[in-house]
């Protein structure tokens, strides 16, 4: 399952972009989202999603 960006509470850092290790991450319009079809939620890289993990907006969440 992937993660999705609720783009209302996107601060536009770019922390999320920079942790995803399948650059399934990327700007669209004023936020950024998530590529369901790229996203593995961090399997065989991490234990858990890198940029859920790291997002200060907390905006980051199960699709």
């Amino acid at each position: 399952m992937a993660l999705k960006i609720i783009a209302t509470d996107c601060m536009v850092c770019g922390t999320c972009e920079e942790d995803c290790p399948n650059a399934a991450i990327r700007m669209k319009g004023d936020a950024y989202a998530i590529d369901p079809a790229k996203c593995t939620e961090c399997d065989g890289f991490a234990d858990s999603p890198r940029c859920q993990a790291n997002c200060p907006a907390d905006c980051i969440v199960a699709a």
